[in-house]
């Protein structure tokens, strides 16, 4: 098993959330859930997480919102897009996420993505 990580986990589907915190938590995994883009920018600001991952489809915002948002004030958070919406080869170049899981995904692809994910070293939070 790979080193325990904060991960915050952007996701509405309640049902899908509480299937993925229970299996990154008995992984040794500290997780951190939103439901929404607002609630997922006070999360990133409060927890500073390792790892996101990060719905595309939310109830009042998107996740390319979120990732903006993360740009502009200099979050430089590793992201795993787990998403219904087809994502183009132009959004993947442009944002970099550490990976893309189409749902419905595998719950074992996931949780290898987590597992090999590698926490980037941060500066000071401003």
């Amino acid at each position: 098993m790979g080193t325990s990580k904060k991960v915050l986990l952007v996701e509405d589907e309640a049902i899908l959330r509480g299937i993925i915190v229970r299996n990154l938590a008995a992984r040794g995994h500290a997780v951190t859930e939103a439901d929404s883009a607002r609630e997922a920018l006070a999360r990133l600001s409060e927890a500073r997480p390792d790892l996101m991952l990060l719905d595309i489809n939310l109830p009042d915002r998107s996740g390319w919102d979120i990732l903006r948002e993360m740009r502009s004030r200099g979050w430089d958070v590793p992201v795993v897009i787990i998403s219904a919406v087809r994502v183009s080869s132009a959004r993947l170049e442009e944002f970099r996420p550490l990976a893309f899981l189409p749902k419905p995904f595998p719950l074992e692809a996931l949780l290898r993505v987590v597992e090999d994910a590698r926490p980037k070293k941060r500066e000071a939070v401003r």
